[in-house]
């Protein structure tokens, strides 16, 4: 829930030492944009390409907090590009680069652009192939409004969440939602440890005193959903549910189980309100991050200290970003409400099924603060930057959701959210795209009531 603009190490310009790119070879090309074109993170992702996988090679030793990494990224150019960007932080340096196996120039610049030129351009529509090694002390972010994300190591090994930003902390990375690719890892860390990833585990296997695990996300991933978890876990598997928390946390293994068991139920209950689950296995695991939040990585979500008894709101909330947030991710990140009040209307949802308060009863209590409440200050649609976790997020798109369930009936409603997640599965949605979807299913015409609910600030009238 997090831009690498605040980091505070010095990003020191380096370049590789290649021959020059003759001028006649990049005629007619033009570089890839430094930005993806978020307003609210400007330097993040970059333009003039598209990644289809990454392959990290990933070991790190928490005694030390040095991470020795390789990158192979495949992409298709969208333009004839003479060169391209990747984000790419400090302190972690560079060791080789290629573009298609022959050595490339590059330079880095500002906060977080790795600024690459191949030795001739890239044709639009062409394919290659990226490879960086490199090497390092990964450093968080922490920012002021938006709390830590990215590379955060823990007393036993590290997790890495990478929301809003983040992914940059640790590995070469086109970071923008609007370029959703596969993921296959492999994990190398000390024997006894253990380390955890997106997706579906792979062969294993145990040499020198080091384990190395590997992963595989085969599901268009978005780079703000990779996750890596190491440490000292106690794991729980089956086919379709892999389940982890800390040994420190659950000695006994008292915890476990339960959660392993209330995982599955409530994936399988939001599966009966959202169609068939997205990915191929499903999970969580439970670590002591300190960050402060729980976070939606996709396929596994990331519970931070959960250590009294299973939040079982918590694990509701995250799960059901795996249909809205995950598989339909937002175009801006002003539409993240697309995300947070779907997941939090699960929760109410979830709430009433469960014999807690119903969904009536929790929109009447939020409703009823004052109208200097933080619920009703701001535009759901365009929160800002800053406030993009804030109650007004999560909250009232919850609310407007419910206003819109009581105005096209049960039926139109229940239709609607499974066709929304079904039809826009693995793909990038917004604000505008969800009301004309909502129109389009319930036959109705909704720009009144979405204009109150998501795109004015203040208590609407009921």
């Amino acid at each position: 829930m997090r831009t690498p603009r605040i980091v505070t190490v010095a990003v020191v310009a380096l370049a590789a030492l290649v021959s020059p790119v003759p001028a006649q070879a990049n005629a007619g090309f033009s570089p890839g944009a430094p930005g993806a074109g978020d307003p609210y993170f400007p330097d993040m992702g970059n333009g003039g390409y598209d990644v289809s996988h990454y392959g990290l090679e990933l070991r790190y030793d928490p005694a030390t907090r040095v991470l020795d990494g390789k990158a192979r990224i495949a992409a298709r150019a969208t333009q004839n590009l003479s060169r391209f960007n990747l984000d790419f932080l400090g302190p972690l340096t560079i060791d080789a680069l290629t573009v298609n196996g022959a050595s490339a120039r590059y330079v880095r610049e500002g906060a977080q652009e790795l600024v690459i030129t191949p030795r001739s351009g890239l044709r639009n529509g062409s394919r290659f192939d990226v490879e960086v090694r490199y090497h390092g002390v990964p450093q968080q972010i922490d920012d002021p409004e938006l709390g830590t994300s990215g590379w955060v190591a823990t007393e036993d090994g590290a997790v890495a969440l990478n929301q809003p930003f983040g992914a940059a902390t640790f590995y070469p990375v086109n970071d923008t939602p609007l370029d959703k690719a596969t993921y296959g890892y492999r994990l190398t860390v000390p024997n006894g440890l253990v380390a955890l990833a997106n997706g579906e585990p792979g062969p294993s296997r145990t040499k020198d005193g080091w384990t190395t695990s590997t992963w595989s996300m085969t599901q268009p991933m978005a780079s703000e959903l990779a996750m890596v978890a190491i440490g000292r876990f106690t794991v729980h598997a089956d086919a379709t549910n892999i389940t982890a928390i800390d040994t420190a946390l659950d000695p006994n293994d008292e915890q476990g189980v339960p959660f392993h068991t209330l995982t599955a139920e409530v994936q399988a209950w939001e599966q009966t309100i959202f169609g068939r689950y997205p990915f191929s296995s499903t999970g969580g695991i439970i670590d002591q991050v300190d960050v402060g939040y729980a976070l939606e990585t996709q396929g596994r979500p990331v519970y931070d200290q959960i250590d009294a008894e299973l939040d079982t709101s918590t694990i509701v909330h995250e799960l059901a970003h795996q249909w809205f947030g995950d598989s339909l991710t937002p175009k801006k990140w002003a539409d993240i409400w697309l995300n947070e009040g779907f997941a939090t209307y699960a929760e109410w949802l979830y709430s009433e099924h469960s014999g807690g308060r119903t969904v009536q009863q929790i929109f009447d209590r939020v409703y009823a603060q004052k109208p200097d409440a933080a619920v009703w200050q701001g535009i759901v649609a365009d929160p800002g930057r800053d406030n993009i976790f804030n109650s007004l997020v999560y909250n009232r798109g919850a609310m407007t959701l419910h206003v819109l369930r009581q105005r096209i009936g049960e039926s139109a409603f229940y239709t609607l959210l499974r066709r929304w997640a079904t039809e826009h599965r693995y793909g990038n949605v917004s604000t505008s795209d969800f009301i004309a979807f909502a129109e389009k299913v319930s036959g109705q015409q909704l720009d009144d009531l979405f204009q109150v609910w998501v795109y004015t600030s203040g208590k609407p009238a009921l």
